[in-house]
């Protein structure tokens, strides 16, 4: 056997016992006659010692030619270490060894692997499996794998059956891009990696299956970020006879089940808040509700001046800073220049400082005397001491620009603290979004969301006012999850085809399938889907996602280590009936 015990494992009270370990070399301390070596496995470190004395000659010169990440195996006794480390589990013993095997040699690692790597994440990238030995990363997997499994329990104990999907499809036009796998017994056509397993989660419950969910792989081919994929991870679920409280209900015990798991914390309630109010209040739809720093829609106490930039604005809206009426002018300034910056797309921006003595300072003084700047801070909400930041323009884009600078002030001033977590249901999504380059509506989830039976009537005449059977959940500032009450009459799926500009023929042709199915008796169901990824990052105090997945892509999609996508020869097009036409 390799090993009787694991390198994070040994105690004092292990003592004198004759053990052998297995592992990689983290790193060797060679004093000439005494050598210590620190062997790691995935479950800690145990300093082994060699020396003249006690050591045979032979085991000496092969531990004196070991180096860093050498796999070895030794056999010695355990003893009690005379400098005991309290930062180390296995501090109060070592290995005396008596017998050293080298298993396998290695090259110097192009970085430490240590928690404080010198690598940057380019070379990282390149060499995962080995970013995948130090703690930062390996505990991010190990914390995955506690999430998946607490997950899995929760929904188990719930009578949630898990089932798997296809994940060779057909494509359809919603949503973002397609992954496509061309067929080569069907020449010119091709099958299309899921962006969910929406269509199959609704034909289970035509199945009768009542509770379904899976944790699986889904492939959207989008413009990446720090939180985004091409191909990411969901905890998909599916329930039938239920209505949209029976699934809030559900999820938030799902989350209450994980914070109280992982982290021993009791959440006692889920605000709730329609999209219409978070847009007003935040400027966006998943706002994180750790902080302050409402929107105060200042339209009617900042247009009767002759500010211009104001006058000609749809919107002007401002937030308070609290306690930020004491920044210089500098640091005004760069949150000016912060504004401005292309990411965010401000033109400009107008602060007023709430002086102690109850007087206001503003870069519009000479357009507003102090009666109107008391107004703008009722308005926002600013107390003696704060800062009003004002933005202006076009009301989306403004809320947009403003609703970045509050979340880049959360993290200036450390008011998003990741140990604190914040869960928030927005409900009532509008059902279609309008597509200025298409010059038509769009389904803002997808087009098996359910309309509010109340605002059935606003489809012919208004449809950008219908409201969606719709809900996101929302943890410190992100989107963790969201679902709908899915439509599952084949007339009223046949009416939203409809408004999103699909003809009978291409509805029959992209999802007949599925109408079909509710010809023969479709369940009233709904379902959420947690993005894995994401939540799991956000429960481990973390916003990026790269560190909780085993080989993540880069920004550009690549898989660096691997160096995919690549090229395939020429026989093989052929085989698949395929010619490429690359343009220069």
């Amino acid at each position: 056997m390799y090993r009787s015990h694991n390198c994070g494992e040994l105690r004092v009270a292990d003592v004198n016992k004759e053990i052998t370990l297995s592992g990689w070399v983290q790193k060797s301390r060679d004093k000439g006659f005494m050598i210590w070596v620190d062997l790691r496995d995935r479950y800690g470190i145990t300093q082994l010692i060699f020396d003249e004395v006690r050591t045979s000659t032979e085991v000496m010169k092969l531990a004196k030619s070991l180096s860093r990440e050498y796999v070895i195996q030794v056999k010695g006794t355990v003893i009690e270490r005379e400098s005991k480390n309290a930062n180390l589990a296995t501090g109060e013993i070592e290995v005396l060894v008596t017998e050293l095997t080298i298993l396998n040699e290695a090259q110097l690692p192009p970085f430490t692997i240590e928690d404080e790597t010198d690598g940057g994440e380019d070379i990282r990238m390149k060499y995962r499996y080995l970013d995948i030995r130090r703690n930062p990363v390996k505990n991010s997997l190990l914390f995955r794998h506690k999430v998946t499994q607490s997950v899995r329990n929760y929904l188990s104990n719930l009578d949630f059956c898990e089932i798997e999907t296809p994940y060779l499809i057909k494509s359809t036009p919603e949503g973002a891009r397609d992954f496509v796998v061309p067929s080569r017994m069907n020449p010119g056509q091709f099958y299309a990696l899921p962006q969910s397993p929406q269509t199959f989660k609704q034909l289970l419950m035509v199945g009768g299956m009542d509770k379904y969910f899976q944790i699986v792989k889904c492939f959207r081919d989008e413009d990446l970020r720090a939180d985004r994929q091409p191909e990411f991870t969901q905890i998909d679920c599916e329930m039938s006879f239920i209505e949209q409280e029976d699934i809030l209900n559900v999820f938030e015990g799902l989350t209450r089940h994980l914070l109280k798991s992982i982290h021993n914390i009791d959440i006692d309630t889920f605000p709730r808040m329609t999209f219409d109010e978070a847009m007003r209040k935040y400027g966006n739809d998943k706002p994180d509700i750790r902080f302050g720093m409402e929107f105060g829609e200042l339209n009617t106490v900042a247009q009767h001046k002759e500010f211009a930039v104001f006058n000609n604005a749809e919107l002007v809206v401002g937030i308070a800073v609290p306690g930020a009426a004491s920044y210089t002018r500098k640091e005004i300034d760069g949150l000016i220049d912060w504004v401005k910056r292309p990411q965010v797309g401000a033109l400009g921006m107008v602060y007023v400082k709430c002086e102690a003595d109850g007087s206001f300072k503003s870069s519009v003084d000479k357009f507003y005397d102090q009666e109107d700047l008391k107004k703008w801070a009722e308005a926002t909400g600013a107390n003696t001491g704060d800062l009003i930041l004002v933005l202006s323009g076009p009301a989306n884009k403004t809320r947009a620009q403003l609703s970045a600078l509050r979340m880049e002030l959360g993290n200036r001033m450390g008011l998003r603290k990741p140990d604190e977590f914040a869960p928030l249901w927005v409900v009532d999504f509008p059902l279609l979004e309008w597509d200025e380059d298409s010059s038509r509506f769009h389904a803002m989830h997808h087009p098996f969301t359910s309309p509010k039976k109340e605002d059935m009537h606003l489809l012919d005449t208004d449809p950008g006012k219908v409201r969606a059977n719709a809900y996101d959940l929302v943890l410190n500032g992100n989107e963790i999850g969201g679902g709908s009450i899915r439509i599952h009459d084949k007339e009223t799926q046949a009416l939203m085809f409809k408004h999103l500009g699909f003809t009978a023929d291409q509805a029959q042709e992209q999802f007949g399938f599925l109408m079909n199915a509710f010809q023969y008796g479709a369940p009233p169901h709904g379902g959420l889907a947690f993005g894995l990824d994401r939540l799991t990052a956000i429960l481990g105090g973390q916003e990026t996602i790269r560190d909780f997945i085993a080989f993540p892509k880069n920004n550009s999609g690549r898989d660096v280590m691997i160096d995919a996508p690549a090229q395939i020869d020429q026989a093989q097009l052929e085989e698949l009936s395929l010619a490429l036409n690359i343009k220069a």
